[in-house]
């Protein structure tokens, strides 16, 4: 019986992680965001100055380097955008890290019920190993699977997907 719940535990962790996944992508595709308006602002703000190639030679002091920089970027970004726009935006970024929260959450979950499925079951410790890299990569294959799947039924296909023979 121990190693049947350790089954179970190991699959409802899991299946925490495809959850909020899937219902992050329901609830962003649905979020009103002027993309475009956006995108045209991104283009024509000008990019922080670059820094010497040197820096990597201190990986740490580059990268705080590099931080910094995309920070004042998206600061000018912001700036730049009107106020709807930049209040669309920031509901988009809070949306999408709490469910980022929420999925990596699940994945700490899931790591855990995976040992103890390794572990119930006796299994040598690289079968952890590859359970943790395999059902994070399965998470997002039935997320992409799900979206494409949603995508063709509400017809969104793209118009090429159409010329090739490959509607739904």
């Amino acid at each position: 019986m121990p190693q049947a719940i350790a089954i179970f535990g190991f699959l409802g962790a899991w299946l925490l992680v495809a959850g909020p996944l899937f219902q992050a992508y329901l609830e962003l595709r649905e979020q009103e965001v002027d993309r475009e308006g956006w995108a045209k602002v991104d283009k024509s703000t000008p990019k922080p100055d670059g820094f010497s190639a040197w820096w990597w030679l201190l990986p740490p002091v580059a990268w705080l380097k590099q931080q910094a920089r995309n920070r004042a970027h998206q600061r000018s970004v912001m700036k730049a955008l009107d106020p709807q726009t930049t209040e669309q935006a920031v509901a988009f970024f809070n949306k999408a890290n709490g469910w980022f929260i929420v999925a990596g959450g699940a994945s700490l979950l899931g790591v855990k019920e995976t040992w103890e499925l390794v572990e119930a079951w006796e299994w040598p410790v690289w079968i952890f190993w590859v359970l943790v890299v395999v059902c994070p990569i399965l998470c997002v294959v039935n997320l992409s699977l799900r979206a494409v799947q949603s995508e063709r039924m509400l017809g969104h296909e793209k118009p090429s997907d159409r010329h090739r023979g490959r509607t739904a």
